[in-house]
């Protein structure tokens, strides 16, 4: 039987075309802004937090809000109450323009979960030509599973031992993996952005002169839930200097192009572009932790205070699909690539295809490219019908922990091979850098034949 309790809660929403944005309301008495009250008046008052409740109770939290967080910018009291956010049927390229936040928390709908035989794609152009690029990537994706999947299970025989079912289930993740580069950017998803009130508003103050128009409405609907559901917390007054400044420098210096000139390292058309920028890490510095690294064990993180001794910063090609991926790490800082055709198709996409729809995919990029080239639109809007297998210029930066925590993660046989062998390429930076003072990563270098456990990675309702 329905929890009515549940079905009747009253949750903030904003519709926008193709979707929607959800600020969830748990059904909490003590609400995110009276919680971040009480916290509040705990740090500047001896009286206890039964006193605290009791003046909750009798004078409410909205006007200690907009006084003390919105009006005086005590910005740290809106660190103390929380909220998530769920937004659907936006395009790839909104969920990482949401996700572009080194605080971010939340979760995204995995291109395994999706199906993109009635996903939606967004398409800001708008045109019969538009439509038919999408389409063009839709009918090539369908098309071409179940031959990925023959293909995958004669390279792939299953081994003695191991379940049919789980087998099974780890072939169509790795179709999936192979035939989601031939996904467009603009095809929809769905993602939650769980935060803090401060953070919340700190965001949407960027995303608000975002380039795309796409995640400029989504914004804009997200800050009206909120103001909902959260009427004190999202009055903030507007500065015209301040707005000017981000509107300039989100439209002018957010998106990384990487290198425009003869000299850079990234070679287009080519995977294989990878250097290492700069190493400012000092190893009299790290001297300090070389006991704390030699005994590190697995599944243990170096501690944070080794970035006292320095950062290093990465440059290197990867598809699109890869670095949704690799930008759910928040421990390093990320530019957000601008999405083209400059770098080619990954290779790795059109080698895992059967022979006959490797030959339909290099035509059909090719056709694709040609058609993109020609829609009137920005190169910012271009991204929308580029599929997701596109090689973008990423640079990372972080300190040796986060680096660590990053390649351990991801140099693993289960993770995607594109990111597998951009992960091994920084660990062997790390090692050359650093083994000489402890240094041990615990990775997986064994690459070829997929790992079976990834049919084991599910979320199964019972």
């Amino acid at each position: 039987m329905a929890d009515e309790r549940i079905l009747g809660l009253n949750h903030a929403v904003r519709e926008f075309p193709g979707g929607f944005v959800l600020v969830l309301n748990t059904g909490a008495i003590i609400t995110p802004e009276a919680e971040a009250m009480l916290q509040a008046l705990h740090s500047c008052s001896t009286g206890g937090i039964r006193e605290h409740l009791n003046t909750l109770a009798n004078k409410g939290a909205e006007k200690f809000m907009e006084s003390f967080y919105v009006g005086y910018g005590h910005k740290s009291i809106g660190d103390c109450g929380t909220t998530t956010i769920f937004i659907e049927g936006v395009s790839m390229l909104v969920a990482k323009a949401i996700q572009d936040w080194l605080l971010y928390s939340g979760q995204e709908a995995s291109t395994r979960y999706i199906d993109f035989s009635k996903q939606r794609f967004v398409d800001p152009v708008g045109s019969e030509e538009s439509k038919r690029i999408l389409e063009e990537w839709r009918t090539f994706y369908l098309a071409s599973q179940e031959p990925v999947r023959e293909h995958l299970r004669k390279q792939f025989p299953r081994n003695e031992g191991e379940d049919e079912v789980v087998y099974e289930k780890a072939i169509k993740a790795r179709s999936f993996d192979i035939l989601r580069g031939f996904l467009p950017a603009g095809a929809s998803t769905n993602l939650a952005w769980h935060t803090n009130l401060r953070q919340a508003a700190d965001h949407l103050m960027l995303l608000r002169h975002h380039p795309l128009a796409e995640v400029r409405m989504v914004a804009e609907a997200i800050e009206e839930a909120l103001k909902e559901a959260h009427p004190s917390s999202f009055v903030h007054k507007r500065h015209g200097e301040t707005e000017s400044y981000n509107s300039f420098w989100m439209n002018n210096l957010y998106y990384f192009l990487g290198d425009p000139g003869d000299e850079s390292p990234l070679v287009a058309n080519t995977a294989d572009s990878f250097f290492m920028a700069y190493n400012s890490i000092n190893s009299h510095s790290l001297a300090e932790y070389e006991l704390m690294m030699r005994n590190r064990p697995p599944k243990t993180e170096l501690p944070k205070q080794i970035a006292e001794a320095g950062m290093m910063q990465f440059e290197f090609l990867i598809d699109f699909g890869s670095f949704r991926d690799i930008q759910r790490q928040r421990s390093i800082i990320q530019r957000m690539p601008l999405v083209t055709a400059r770098f080619g198709m990954h290779p790795w996409y059109l080698e895992s295809l059967p022979s006959l729809e490797r030959i339909d995919a290099a035509f059909l990029i090719q056709a694709q490219i040609d058609e993109i080239a020609q829609l009137e639109a920005s190169a910012e809007v271009r991204q929308y019908y580029y599929p997701m297998g596109m090689c973008v210029p990423c640079r990372v930066t972080g300190d040796l922990a986060a680096l660590v925590y990053v390649v351990e993660l991801r140099a693993q046989k289960v993770v995607h091979p594109t990111l597998h062998e951009v992960a091994l390429k920084i660990a062997d930076h790390l090692l050359i850098c650093f083994k000489n003072l402890g240094l041990k990563l615990y990775i997986d270098r064994e690459q070829g034949r997929f790992d079976v456990k990834r049919g084991l990675h599910d979320i199964v309702q019972k």
